[in-house]
């Protein structure tokens, strides 16, 4: 596979501490979920990033198919909970909404996006992914 564009990024003191990208563009203080603290937590940041990563897909895929759509908003829910072994594990819903195409051709299209998009292909048959479609 040829990598188009690589990042990195550094935590210290885990979910209650700090990451950072490498280049300093960005940094954030962690907190973990329902602590009350200030502070973003994993889930948060894999589900801005999913929710990213689908949207621009979406509308990769759109212009491949010379789909006209007249706009679409993503979101993702990310859940996390504890496996019958004790590890851990993220549940995922993404809700699409589309506006400009009828509700088959919205429902392809998220489906075709859900092959394409590197965060789905990361998940597939890993993690449970729910897809949601809404036309507006």
């Amino acid at each position: 596979m040829k990598i188009f564009y690589k990042t990195r990024a550094t935590a210290t003191g885990g979910r209650s501490g700090h990451t950072a990208l490498d280049d300093g563009s960005l940094g954030l203080d962690l907190a973990m979920p329902n602590s009350g603290k200030p502070g973003a937590n994993p889930e948060q940041l894999f589900a801005m990033g999913y929710a990213a990563c689908f949207d621009s897909a979406l509308n990769h895929v759109a212009q491949q198919k010379k789909l006209a759509l007249m706009g679409s908003k993503t979101s993702a829910e990310v859940g996390i909970g504890q496996t019958p072994e004790g590890g851990f594990k993220l549940d995922i819903d993404i809700h699409v909404e589309i506006a400009g195409l009828d509700e088959a051709a919205a429902q392809e299209l998220v489906e075709a996006t859900h092959r394409v998009c590197p965060y789905s292909n990361a998940t597939r048959n890993n993690i449970d992914v729910r897809l949601h479609v809404t036309t507006v």
